[in-house]
């Protein structure tokens, strides 16, 4: 689905070297996503949804933030702060144009990769 770091990041979180979490919104965001921006069928996105709930952590988030204009990205921060995550790892441009927050290195999929190596 993905190619690239991304699947080789995937692939890590499957076979457990890597540790992924989630939220309840975020799965609703990416199966929104799947749906209107590529077109995947219903029965597509419950299956992509599904697979990343298999392999991640889901965590609920306590705490809003308002960061950054895209809510959506702000619910990825709440995630990350939650699972106590050291990486977000996105090519969203708000995220990765953060750089960091707080304790939270937010890199790119091959950067990621590159520092794992």
């Amino acid at each position: 689905m993905f190619g690239g770091s991304p699947e080789v990041l995937v692939r890590a979180a499957r076979a457990g070297r890597i540790q992924l979490f989630t939220s309840p919104q975020i799965l609703a965001e990416l199966a929104m996503i799947l749906k209107k921006k590529f077109a995947w069928s219903g029965e597509d996105v419950v299956e992509a949804v599904i697979a990343v709930g298999r392999h991640a952590d889901m965590v609920k988030p306590r705490q809003r933030l308002g960061v950054l204009d895209d809510e959506p990205d702000n619910r990825i921060l709440e995630c990350a702060v939650e699972g106590k995550a050291d990486y977000i790892v996105s090519g969203d441009h708000h995220l990765l144009r953060l750089k960091r927050f707080g304790r939270i290195a937010i890199l790119g999929a091959s950067e990621l990769l590159s520092k794992l190596r």
